[in-house]
């Protein structure tokens, strides 16, 4: 099959197509012939030498797949209602930038009808991602307000979209005032250019002082400190990646007497079991938002799977709104 691969560390110059062998699926897998797949931050980490693989995931980058079933574990997939060519998109560990991937079926979802495989293809890693931390760390609830950092990044828009079909107030921070018009357009009920304006401050007065219930972080560093001191009684800080650095100082008091939690979670090394679970609740509670219209998928550019150089590019200028899909 053709691929996708890291051929060294480096910028993105050092993607490039090579031959591998095709994957076999296994117990409780499938085998997807692959039509479109993801291109995600956490690719680029893996491509500069930051997100090790986990053990026993494929070495090729991608997390996110779309495609038809033409092979797997035929039991499993009658017992999951699934046959062979279904449509489907997947969560994978790895091994998503090639014409054939392997996936549990567990972390498979339906491809609704009318929808493209460019745009199933950018939905599993984002989904997956916003509903584990904010709605199961974060405990996001109706009418409560959520300030998302990086509002119009692929994890921003999709968590703007999912918190406001569930009833919660959005603040999302973005690093123009373009892409602040672009979060009000997704459905933020407020957009703070972190460039210009102190986000801390604003999500206060936003707030009439009370502050923030709960905040979806991707920089971390001294964001953490400035979090804190937004946070409303009871509040949670949920950090998904440390764009901004790990070392953070945080007032402890404010930690006490608000009766904060501070928290965060990574996905790719996670069990399958705990996938399943995320995608069974995903089935449940958003492919029928999905599927009215309510959340749609937010695609900013598609490349040809050769021209994940380019793809990369894109990613690492901040440049895009929304996800960057490859096809094949």
């Amino acid at each position: 099959m053709k691929a996708i691969e890291i051929s060294q560390y480096g910028g993105p110059e050092v993607l490039r197509a090579a031959e591998r062998p095709a994957p076999t699926a296994g117990a409780g897998e499938v085998l997807i012939r692959v039509r479109a797949s993801g291109v995600n931050r956490p690719d680029v980490l893996q491509r500069t030498g930051n997100y090790p693989v986990p053990p026993g995931a494929s070495d090729i980058p991608g997390l996110e797949v779309a495609g038809e079933i033409i092979d797997g574990d035929a039991q499993a997939m009658a017992a999951a209602g699934l046959e062979m060519g279904d449509r489907v998109c997947a969560l994978v560990a790895g091994g998503g930038y090639a014409e054939l991937c392997v996936a549990p079926l567990g972390q498979c979802l339906p491809v609704l009808r009318g929808m493209s495989d460019t745009e199933a293809a950018s939905l599993p890693e984002t989904f997956f991602t916003v509903w584990s931390n904010v709605f199961d760390r974060g405990h996001l609830q109706a009418g409560e307000t959520l300030l998302i950092q990086g509002g119009t990044s692929g994890i921003g828009v999709t968590a703007i979209q999912m918190a406001k079909a569930m009833g919660a107030n959005v603040i999302a921070t973005a690093g123009s005032d373009d892409k602040c018009k672009a979060c009000i357009a997704i459905g933020a009920d407020h957009a703070v250019n972190y460039k210009t304006q102190d986000f801390a401050e604003e999500a206060k007065k936003l707030t009439g002082g009370k502050g923030v219930d709960v905040i979806l972080d991707m920089v971390a560093g001294d964001y953490i400190a400035r979090e804190v001191e937004c946070l409303a009684e009871d509040g949670r800080l949920v950090v998904i990646a440390v764009q901004g650095g790990t070392q953070a100082q945080v007032n402890a008091g404010l930690v006490l007497r608000r009766r904060l939690t501070i928290t965060g979670s990574t996905l790719r090394a996670r069990p399958v079991a705990f996938k399943t679970a995320i995608a069974a609740a995903l089935k449940a509670k958003v492919w029928p938002l999905l599927e009215a219209g309510k959340i749609k998928p937010i695609i900013h550019s598609t490349f040809a799977a050769a021209d994940a150089a380019r793809a990369h590019a894109l990613m690492e200028s901040n440049q895009h709104i929304g996800k960057i899909v490859l096809t094949w």
